[in-house]
């Protein structure tokens, strides 16, 4: 190749690489002409969420337990002496007032028996006296004013048991009841101890249940109550006993509720509902759609602040039905997020947009 072919190849090579060049440095400045992007410049949009406006209202929780009637007393009168049943007083089902009395039993001697006393100490009274002028003359010895006294004790003693024994032949009811069974019929020979009528006081009912212990510090004694029985009926009850210590078994308190009867309704021994109203307090009823559980598995609520950023609130359920929830634990008044909530997390910004606003 001569040098004339080689100059001028070498030339074509030179013009190609400073094109090249120029053509990189001529983008290299047109790219340095806009400024960079800040960091933050390019933000995306708040996400959007609908939220509806909660205030707080008054609202009066009721705790709900199941619970068994009793009748406010109930006894076994029972026969306190032997004897037979000569007479009854009262039949299953009456009415009997305190210290009326039921049947009569068989006397079989007592009342000679207490005669016998009563000449007895007559006797040893006068016989005391006796002995007693003897011993101012000096003429009786002190044993035996001593013996005449103690004698005298005694006797009076056995009168007291004897007329006891002739009370106890006429058992009589020991508060205003109702007769709920008889045992025995006239004729029947009874022992000491034999059972002979329940009484059951059924004009004041008692209601039995149990308390969980994380309620428990809402019941006092004094709270109003209403029963329900299984046919509908209702019942008015106060709340007369809370333990204060809890069954080691259930881990729950005992309660008795006060329950006047004064229709005399059977229902002293079934089962019944028992709503204790609990103290007034603030809440709010929500959808349970809008509830949702934090990590610890607690129900709570997102909501919107002040900033527009989203709040978690636990809340505590009072009352759980099939519309709705009244929860309490929150501000008096929200905007509780009730679309795009699972979108958001909580401190993000959001744009709320009012849920009465996207309906009109």
């Amino acid at each position: 190749m001569t040098k004339a072919k080689l100059g001028s190849l070498g030339l074509s090579l030179l013009v190609v690489v400073l094109l090249v060049i120029w053509m990189a440095t001529g983008e290299l400045k047109v790219a340095s002409d806009d400024a960079p992007a800040e960091p933050g410049q390019e933000q995306r949009q708040p996400t959007r969420v609908e939220v509806e406006v909660l205030e707080a209202t008054h609202y009066r929780p009721v705790l709900k337990l199941q619970g068994q009637l009793q009748p406010w007393q109930s006894v076994m009168v029972g026969a306190r002496v032997a004897g037979t049943v000569e007479q009854l007083h009262v039949q299953l089902g009456d009415q009997v007032k305190a210290g009326e009395p039921l049947l009569t039993l068989s006397t079989d001697g007592r009342e000679a028996v207490v005669e016998r006393w009563r000449a007895n100490i007559r006797k040893l009274e006068a016989d005391l006296a006796g002995a007693r002028r003897l011993r101012s003359n000096n003429l009786a010895s002190e044993t035996e004013v001593l013996r005449l006294q103690s004698e005298l004790a005694a006797a009076k003693a056995e009168l007291t048991a004897a007329e006891l024994a002739l009370q106890h032949l006429k058992p009589a009811a020991p508060f205003d009841a109702v007769v709920n069974r008889r045992e025995v019929d006239p004729g029947t020979l009874v022992q000491v101890g034999t059972p002979l009528f329940e009484l059951v006081q059924v004009d004041r009912l008692k209601a039995t249940g149990q308390i969980p212990q994380q309620s428990v510090s809402a019941v006092e004694p004094g709270q109003a109550v209403e029963i329900k029985l299984l046919d509908g009926t209702a019942m008015a009850g106060v709340v007369s006993f809370v333990a204060s210590a809890a069954d080691p078994e259930t881990r729950s308190f005992a309660v008795e509720i006060l329950v006047e009867n004064p229709d005399l309704l059977r229902a002293a021994g079934g089962t019944a509902t028992l709503n204790i109203r609990l103290p007034e307090q603030k809440a709010q009823f929500i959808s349970p759609a809008y509830l949702t559980l934090d990590d610890d598995g607690r129900p709570g609520v997102k909501y919107v602040n002040g900033q527009d950023r989203v709040m978690f609130q636990t809340v505590k359920l009072l009352n759980v039905a099939t519309d709705g929830a009244w929860v309490s634990g929150l501000p008096d008044q929200i905007r509780l997020i009730t679309r795009g909530g699972g979108f958001v997390a909580e401190g993000e910004a959001v744009q709320p947009v009012d849920r009465s606003d996207q309906r009109g």
